[in-house]
């Protein structure tokens, strides 16, 4: 039976007064910039479920609009530009592709800086403050978390044997830093986004390029390469972070929270990063276990000592003395906080 129309007035009325103003204007709503949907698996499993049960996870009135920034029409080197401007509140920080507008970021990454996991997590930590300070100071930004896509390698459609053998090879590469090194070694860099690449080196504009195993896999590159040499050049660290406009708007201890959280899923991506590592490499050469991606059939070539000597070297004589011109440039001392704080950690004087 139909209820007449005043007494369904009449109930919807009291329902709204059972809800305080003060409630229902206390939910904040955020609006957020994910990572490109063609990174794969880390955007896909760990970010978007975060970023969609956001209130469950952070135990605060928050809905945040989430969207990866490869859905927005917006470029991953305008992340911060778009922040100061107050048009999202939160940010999944794509580190390298922003350091031209910040370099500082990039002392989070210089190529040879993080050979391995563990030290990737010991660099984060040592310079996390730094890179926090400066974000703050010069676009508003608070810096949430920082975590990593992985080790960085490089992809061939030519035979490979050792890194030398990318001399006279075009080489698509994210950053001045490693443009840098891969001139050093002979190749020709060529920045191309990452969603680009794929056709790149199908046409042939470029012979290789350098991204994460995983990533890889998930875009297709074996597709249209024929050799991995899983030697790490970066740990393609990221960030999460914050306008001070939206932080401010959170009490102490909801502040507090919302860390809490970000902590959380940041120890989360470590792991799973490291897991996905090992297995999307073991797909891209057609071996098991492979569960996280598709089988292709690339050689794997074996990591040299000398090209391993070589990366662990690239600090010190290529991507520091590099990057802290740059750097120094834009913000005076930066090159000796990165000494006294990272360069501990890898044992450099």
């Amino acid at each position: 039976m139909n209820r007449p129309l005043h007494t369904v007035l009449a109930a919807t009325l009291l329902a709204a007064a059972l809800v305080s103003p003060g409630h229902a204007q206390d939910r904040l709503k955020f609006k957020a910039i994910g990572q490109p949907l063609a990174t794969g698996l880390i955007q896909k499993n760990k970010e978007q479920p975060f970023f969609e049960q956001f209130a469950a996870r952070t135990g605060l009135a928050i809905d945040v609009d989430y969207k990866p920034i490869d859905t927005l029409g917006i470029k991953d080197t305008e992340q911060l530009r778009v922040m100061k401007a107050g048009l999202f509140d939160i940010v999944s920080l794509r580190v390298s592709q922003n350091s031209r507008d910040e370099p500082t970021l990039l002392g989070l990454d210089l190529v040879g800086g993080s050979p391995d996991y563990a030290t990737g997590r010991r660099v984060a930590k040592a310079y996390f403050d730094t890179v926090d300070a400066r974000l703050q100071q010069q676009f508003n930004v608070k810096l949430l978390g920082v975590w990593p896509f992985g080790p960085q390698i490089l992809f061939c459609k030519k035979p490979i044997s050792k890194l030398a053998d990318v001399k006279g090879m075009k080489v698509r590469v994210y950053d001045q830093n490693l443009a840098k090194f891969i001139e050093l070694v002979g190749g020709t860099p060529v920045p191309i986004s990452f969603a680009d690449t794929h056709q790149s080196l199908s046409l042939g504009v470029v012979d290789c390029a350098i991204t994460g195993p995983s990533s890889a896999n998930s875009a297709g590159w074996p597709e249209v390469t024929t050799h991995q040499l899983p030697l790490a050049f970066q740990m393609a660290l990221n960030g999460y972070a914050i306008t001070l406009k939206a932080w401010n708007q959170l009490k102490p201890d909801q502040q507090a929270r919302l860390k809490a959280a970000f902590d959380g899923l940041t120890e989360e991506i470590w792991t799973y990063s490291e897991q996905l590592f090992q297995d999307a490499l073991n797909c891209n050469a057609g071996k098991d276990p492979c569960t996280t991606g598709k089988k292709f059939k690339l050689v794997s070539v074996p990591v040299g000592a000398a090209d391993g000597e070589l990366i662990r070297s690239a600090v010190s004589k290529v991507s520091f003395p590099a990057w802290s011109e740059v750097c120094d440039k834009s913000n005076p001392g930066c090159s000796q906080k990165w000494s006294a704080t990272v360069a501990p950690v890898l044992g450099l004087k």
